[in-house]
């Protein structure tokens, strides 16, 4: 599967926000935001024009896209799924992203960013309900369990985790085992209990167009 392999910096500048791309990196002076907050590209030198409606709904939609690391047919699926749920589509959007199994094992606090998570599911580090599973876009339900292969607890990158875990923070609706870095999906998350950075309804508004 194709994805983006450019320096992830460029995408935080690009949006004007910092979307956490690189995990602790974000919090140092070395973030690029900190060090150059202007978009990538040639400077002109002239002021910036003003953003249409269109284009803030597109940089919305872009920065979510960015945020969890999915391409656009990809996201332009989990969209069209959340169309068809009964119920608020913005809101069942921001569910569906959040379902994610590399999303999860991030906020599980097993990895520092989501893109080291979908790293940790693809390369078979990761058990769902006891089983190897290395698609990071599937979906987790109520109950579901998340632990480690046992081979995988050997590894340097284990032993890292296993020390930083007591700082890690878990949504409420995921219980973590801070001993044996495993967790389980107590409920299914609701639009209060997801802190983003970017309007969903923006997103909504774009495709509706």
């Amino acid at each position: 599967m194709a994805r983006y392999t450019e320096a992830v910096c460029r995408l935080c500048r690009r949006s004007d926000e910092k979307l956490m791309l690189k995990g602790a990196r974000c919090f140092t002076p070395k973030c690029a935001m900190e060090k150059r907050a202007k978009p990538p590209g040639q400077q002109s030198g002239r002021r910036r024009r003003r953003i249409s409606d269109r284009g803030f709904q597109l940089r919305e939609k872009q920065k979510a896209r960015f945020t969890y690391g999915l391409l656009e047919r990809q996201f332009r699926r989990f969209f069209s799924q959340a169309e068809k749920q009964a119920g608020v589509t913005g809101d069942n959007f921001l569910v569906l992203m959040e379902r994610n199994l590399g999303n999860v094992v991030y906020r599980l606090g097993l990895a520092d960013s989501r893109a080291q998570a979908r790293q940790l599911v693809c390369h078979g580090h990761i058990l769902l309900n006891g089983r190897k599973t290395d698609i990071p876009s599937c979906l987790v339900k109520e109950g579901d369990t998340i632990s480690w292969r046992e081979s995988s607890t050997k590894t340097g990158y284990y032993a890292e985790a296993a020390k930083s875990i007591a700082a890690k923070t878990v949504p409420s609706w995921l219980n973590l085992d801070r001993q044996n870095l495993s967790g389980r999906v107590v409920s299914l998350p609701t639009p209060d209990e997801i802190d983003v950075q970017f309007d969903v309804k923006n997103i909504v508004e774009y495709y509706s167009r």
